[in-house]
């Protein structure tokens, strides 16, 4: 089977970027990354994907204005240009249309620090603590209109410490980020995920949750 041909569209640093170019550098991983798309000049990533020998492409959203339709165009035009199979959202800081989601539906991922549908948007980990919350974490899902609220792919669990700032909690979800978005992409990538009642089922599972769950440290 042909490997998918993902790209991944930052507008920072691009951790999570860097976790998914090291998981596709594997001979046997189902994916490999064509494209990092920022959506600023100045995404630190980018530095690191030229490192890696991977294509970059800056669609500057600040080029655009107010015109998210023209900037939308001109980043479906990058992924067309690429061959683009799939794409993964890594720190991209821009709400994407519903025409643009609909254009790559079932084909287009993003990972969010917390255990959706709890903690939708920003500030996660600063909202988690002051909900008094035992366990937290990290979901990986596709990406439909309605902000993080796609059929999810895997979750991460991980612990709150007594004591936690949001700094350390932070740094302990993306540690489990860096496990799950990873394999995330590799079930989609093999066909394993397949969305049914707005669930994600996931072929081979060890049991038939909807969910892929995978533990925290």
């Amino acid at each position: 089977m042909a490997r998918k041909r993902v790209a991944i569209l930052i507008s920072g640093r691009g951790s999570n970027m860097a976790a998914l170019i090291e998981a596709a550098a594997a001979r046997d991983y189902p994916a490999e990354i064509v494209l990092i798309a920022a959506s600023r000049p100045d995404a630190a990533g980018l530095l690191r994907a030229r490192a890696a020998g991977i294509a970059t492409a800056v669609v500057d959203h600040a080029a655009h204005g107010k015109d998210r339709a023209a900037f939308e165009r001109a980043l479906h035009g990058e992924l067309q240009r690429h061959h683009v199979d799939l794409v993964c959202l890594a720190g991209f800081m821009r709400l994407l249309t519903p025409q643009f989601v609909a254009q790559w539906d079932g084909r287009l991922l993003n990972i969010h620090p917390a255990l959706l549908p709890a903690f939708k948007g920003l500030d996660t980990h600063e909202r988690a603590l002051a909900a008094g919350v035992k366990i937290h974490g990290a979901s990986v899902h596709f990406v439909v209109p309605e902000m993080d609220s796609g059929p999810i792919i895997a979750q991460a669990a991980v612990p709150v410490h007594d004591g936690d700032s949001t700094d350390t909690l932070a740094a302990r979800v993306l540690a489990a980020e860096h496990r799950i978005y990873p394999l995330a992409l590799r079930l989609v990538a093999e066909g394993r995920v397949r969305v049914a009642g707005g669930r994600c089922l996931i072929d081979g599972a060890a049991a038939p949750n909807d969910v892929l769950i995978v533990p925290g440290r």
